[in-house]
């Protein structure tokens, strides 16, 4: 097939162009901006295009369709072009499903955890040898391409998103993929700028579970009150399958989680890791993996990239990074190292970055998120809020929002950067909880402070 990318640079559509170009088929992109890794990696296959920007010249009959990225425009010239054409215009989505029609979909939804859940079956599968073909929207420890596509394997393991799927397809990803296996994790408000009450939003997972093969299975996190009443009152021909989180202790810093074969120690440690574990143990015995070489593989589980992610530690200190950003993370992660390191002090630095996190009607959802942490830090940059249409919020505000008056809400880099350089590192444990950059944080110099 011959294929054109409309924004290949992006992370999923880079990595999808990358699977089809393995798989022999001819392809093409543009993109008006691409960075890192996407550039190198495109480079390296000869993917990349050469000047950045949009090229109607590029569109021509000969092709069998063209790919349209999120990050693409509905009034991108290129797209107008394969409209005049009468070419096939896919999302992202749509092509994925078009490649694994035949296959036996595992789909993995939820607010929060699927990225985690999807990289622990994936590992279980590299562990023993399994090949399955995957989609994944964040880059994994172990994997070099988030996509693999083949003619020959019968399982396709997607990581379920509930956001937009192009700007001529309003409907969530997950929506696409007919799943003959499905998880999900628990349903908690987001992405606010799509849906604007929580009622719109989770209506998209009622919209999911009845896209369900009949004959497939559901897998749920039963201690989500939202999810677990929607699955009692589902009224479809597929298996239910409850999970919770399972039994642990903690002994000397290490998570021992009690299993039939008696106590695992993991290489991961916390309440919501522990119950995307027992999700993801579902999941793969329905793909064929017994419970006790699940366990198994996971002792070797290390956790998914920028999950509670270990960038430094030395001298009792220890610095964690979490892509964490909206408040059921933020809680998870938060309330997860304070399990971890009772006796130290937690320091926990969130940065509200995204749409829903800068909005003043969505705001009060963090309240009480940071109330594990012994100090806690907000950093927001004032001017992104002009940029995305928001109305203005005063640290007051967010101090407010999140209920706790010793709050310390900073809105320039240099300041925060000088206030975390000055924490006293004493039994320290720094939580950096954000989707961004901070601003422009220099990390690399908070990091040498702890060796």
């Amino acid at each position: 097939m011959r294929l054109h990318f409309i924004a290949i640079g992006g992370s999923a559509m880079h990595n999808l162009a990358l699977a089809l170009h393995d798989k022999g088929y001819q392809i093409t992109g543009s993109d008006d901006v691409i960075f890192e890794p996407s550039k190198s990696r495109l480079n390296t296959a000869g993917l990349l295009p050469d000047s950045e920007g949009w090229f109607p010249e590029k569109i021509r009959p000969e092709l069998d369709a063209v790919i349209l990225g999120m990050h693409a425009k509905g009034d991108n010239p290129e797209l107008a072009r394969a409209r005049e054409l009468n070419l096939p215009v896919y999302s992202y989505p749509e092509f994925i499903y078009e490649q694994a029609k035949e296959k036996t979909r595992v789909v993995i939804g939820g607010s929060h955890g699927k990225t985690t859940i999807t990289s622990m079956i994936l590992h279980v599968m590299n562990y023993w040898n399994r090949d399955v073909d995957f989609m994944v929207g964040a880059q994994l420890e172990g994997f070099d391409r988030m996509v693999k596509l083949t003619e020959t394997n019968d399982f396709i393991v997607l990581e379920g998103d509930e956001y937009l799927s192009s700007a001529l397809d309003p409907r969530p990803k997950f929506h696409l993929y007919r799943p003959n296996i499905a998880l999900l994790s628990g349903i908690a408000w987001d992405h606010i700028n799509v849906f604007k009450t929580f009622e719109a939003y989770t209506d998209q997972f009622q919209i999911f579970l009845d896209t369900i093969i009949p004959g497939g299975s559901i897998t749920y996190n039963s201690e989500d009150e939202v999810l677990e009443k929607m699955i009692s009152e589902l009224d479809a021909p597929i298996r239910k399958f409850p999970y919770k989180t399972p039994e642990y202790r903690l002994a000397d810093g290490i998570t021992l989680l009690e299993t039939p074969e008696g106590e695992l120690p993991l290489q991961v440690f916390g309440r919501h890791n522990l119950s995307n574990m027992a999700g993801a143990k579902w999941i793969c015995q329905q793909m064929g993996v017994d419970e006790i070489d699940f366990y198994e593989a996971m002792s070797s589980f290390r956790g998914a990239s920028r999950r509670l992610e270990l960038l430094a530690r030395g001298g009792g200190n220890f610095v964690f990074k979490d892509f964490a950003h909206a408040p059921s993370k933020v809680s998870a992660a938060t309330a997860a190292v304070r399990e971890q390191f009772p006796d130290h002090k937690l320091v926990a630095c969130l940065e509200l970055h995204t749409y829903s996190s800068l909005n003043s009607a969505f705001i009060t959802q963090y309240r009480d998120s940071l109330k594990g942490a012994d100090e806690a830090i907000v950093f927001y940059v004032p001017e992104s809020l002009a940029v995305k249409g928001l109305e203005p919020i005063e640290p007051d505000d967010i101090k407010e929002a999140f209920g706790r008056d010793t709050l310390q809400v900073f809105t320039r880099a240099n300041q925060l950067e000088a206030h975390l350089n000055a924490v006293s590192l004493d039994s320290t444990v720094l939580l950096l909880m954000s989707s961004g950059n901070y601003g422009g944080l220099d990390l690399e110099k908070l990091l040498s402070r702890i060796g």
